[in-house]
């Protein structure tokens, strides 16, 4: 649509102009002053849209951009969906909105950081009109990665359980789609159906032929959907045993990545035998001849956890949390009030510095400053040679030896304090 037309059809609610997005910038562009314009969000990323607040912005004089883009998106677009005020007369300008295309979605106690972020970004704003601030950016920029370390230095139990629950954090099909080279998908448990709570399948691992299973929570509204939010159902879990017994009829050593917030809960869950499924899964990691490694990525609650953890070898990321129940539900059936989760989670004992001390994990991976979430890439990467390392310490053991180490790792939990 050329400029013509849009001054033409300017009320049309639909009017659609692609908003091509690169940081925070406003170029070939002359604003006119009086000018209202609506972005609308909603198409792309719905679960993650920003505040109905965010989806009005105004184009002020100076080539000001003022829109409230900080609360939760991700992979934004933006289109002009309608224009409140006529442009100047017999002339339409065009413009372009350049912004992120990966909005970064901010923690309640991330607020000191979010602000000094959100300044940077209008100062950058104003950098690209031409204004010489490129030395009041850095300082600022050091600033916030200081405030950001410092936070993350000292996170309480309540607070790594926020992060670990962060909808960016990576997820089981990034890993796979970095780490796991050739890799084929398996589907069903042969007995009742499929479910895409649980994933798994075989590939290569840095050449070696590996399998790997875990949940999947999903990005998007669909995907969370489809994936059942990483909450497997019985079926999954046999999918799960199914696997893993292949993988030991061939010598296949097996990674689980571990992050859902439990086993589905519902009714035909429980009718099909939950709780059998969890411990047959549990139990096939157990008796597993070939070397297994899991990683808690994020959450690792209850059984739903278990059921794929009991591993040669278990590593936590830092900040992801590990326990037989969630606070909430702790707070729930202890105090009988759901408010007191921050307490639970403070008794409860769950983050990864927990669980090494009492011999639960065999090792911490570090997240970067801000996260896994601030830096996926990063995480995979390093995540990807503490695998390579785990399997490793296990190469030159028979199938007897994996056993008796397997079982003495988790009888000696708790007795042993680090």
């Amino acid at each position: 649509m050329g400029p013509g037309s849009a001054a033409r059809h300017h009320s049309a609610s639909k009017t659609r102009v692609n908003a091509l997005m690169a940081p925070h910038r406003v170029r070939d562009t002359e604003i006119v002053p009086a000018c209202l314009i609506r972005l609308d969000f909603r198409a792309v990323s719905p679960e993650r849209a920003v505040s109905r607040r965010g989806l009005f912005g105004a184009l002020l004089a100076n080539r000001v951009i003022r829109t409230e883009m900080r609360a939760k998106s991700l992979k934004m677009r933006a289109f002009l969906e309608r224009v409140e005020n006529c442009f100047a007369s017999e002339r339409v300008v065009t413009y372009i909105v350049l912004m992120p295309d990966q909005m970064r979605s901010y923690l309640d106690f991330e607020k000191p950081v979010a602000e000094l972020e959100a300044k940077v970004d209008e100062l950058r704003a104003l950098a690209a009109s031409g204004s010489d601030i490129g030395d009041e950016i850095s300082r600022i920029e050091d600033k916030a990665q200081q405030a950001l370390a410092d936070l993350y230095a000292n996170l309480t139990p309540w607070q790594k359980t926020l992060v670990a629950r962060h909808p960016q954090r990576p997820h089981f099909t990034d890993f796979v789609n970095t780490l796991i080279t050739e890799f084929t998908p398996m589907a069903g448990d042969r007995k009742f159906g499929e479910d895409e709570a649980l994933m798994g399948g075989f590939g290569r691992f840095r050449g070696e032929s590996i399998c790997v299973v875990g949940q999947e929570k999903g990005a998007s509204t669909e995907g969370r959907i489809k994936h059942n939010f990483g909450m497997a159902r019985p079926e999954g879990y046999r999918k799960a045993v199914r696997l893993m017994e292949m993988a030991d009829r061939f010598g296949i050593p097996v990674l689980s990545i571990v992050d859902s917030a439990g086993a589905y809960p519902g009714i035909g869950a429980e009718e099909r035998g939950q709780a059998e499924a969890i411990a047959r899964s549990t139990d096939a990691c157990l008796s597993l001849g070939v070397p297994n490694v899991a990683i808690i990525t994020g959450e690792g609650m209850s059984g739903g956890a278990i059921a794929i953890t009991t591993a040669n070898k278990v590593l936590m990321f830092e900040h992801a949390i590990y326990s037989v129940i969630s606070p909430e539900a702790a707070s729930s059936i202890l105090w009988r009030d759901g408010t007191k989760a921050q307490e639970a989670a403070t008794s409860m004992k769950i983050t990864a510095q927990d669980m090494l001390r009492f011999g639960v994990i065999d090792q911490i991976l570090n997240e970067p400053a801000g996260g896994a979430h601030r830096d996926p890439a990063a995480m995979i990467s390093a995540t990807g040679d503490a695998i390579a390392e785990a399997f490793n310490d296990l190469r030159n053991l028979d199938s007897d030896s994996i056993r008796r180490q397997r079982r003495q790792k988790f009888l000696d939990i708790g007795r042993k304090l680090g």
